[in-house]
């Protein structure tokens, strides 16, 4: 009964907060949230990494967050922040699945929890970074989804950091361009350049992996 307790009010605090971003998300924008780091100080990177795993956990859309964080930090510190609070709140939302919340989450996955469990006990933590990688599930999604799956969660955690890190780098260098774009800042043509560059590799690398994925499947079926 207490466990039942329990995982009852876990589903109802995080369908209250994806409601809640639902409602505010005009509220997540670059402005409101260099505002709020700006206001806290020293303390602002903490904020903003705790903004990003409760993102992570409710649903809020990464991409706006990601970007945010490159727009605020710049290339280099924005993606550290942003890869750290995403693999945490990943951990998260892993762990709050796999011991609070799994009824919720087989019925938000569907039948997509079938093939992530036969993949993670075949292949383990290759099979976490390949979905990393390769974006056949939403990631806040999959996140919980692989909470119901057999992988241990350290190799879960260090997996999803390496396997998120390519898309971090573009995205958060592509936060930084536009901003400079919006203050006019210097090299704005190198810059751009650059942010589709790192974008188009982040986009190639997943298309590479699935290229010999398919390759290997094939060797093995012959």
């Amino acid at each position: 009964m207490k466990a039942k307790l329990i995982r009852g009010l876990v589903f109802a605090v995080i369908l209250a907060g994806i409601v809640l971003g639902y409602l505010y998300r005009d509220l997540l924008n670059v402005d409101a949230l260099e505002s709020w780091v700006a206001d806290a100080g020293v303390a602002g990177p903490f904020i903003f990494m705790l903004l990003y795993i409760i993102g992570t956990v409710l649903f809020f859309p990464g991409a706006v967050l990601t970007l945010a964080g490159g727009a605020i930090f710049g290339p280099v510190w924005g993606t550290l922040y942003n890869l750290t609070g995403a693999t945490i709140g990943a951990g998260i939302a892993f762990l709050l699945a796999r011991y609070l919340a799994s009824d919720w989450v087989e019925k938000k996955a569907g039948g997509r929890i079938a093939q992530l469990k036969n993949g993670v006990e075949e292949e383990g933590w290759r099979f976490v970074a390949f979905v990393r990688l390769v974006p056949l599930f939403p990631f806040n999604v999959l996140n919980f989804a692989l909470g119901l799956t057999k992988i241990k969660f350290s190799h879960y955690l260090i997996t999803s950091y390496i396997g998120m890190f390519p898309g971090a780098v573009a995205y958060t260098y592509l936060g930084y361009a536009g901003r400079e774009a919006a203050v006019g800042g210097d090299g704005l043509i190198q810059k751009g350049l650059l942010a589709l560059a790192l974008i188009a590799v982040s986009l190639f690398i997943p298309r590479i992996i699935k290229r010999m994925r398919t390759k290997s499947e094939e060797t093995e079926a012959k």
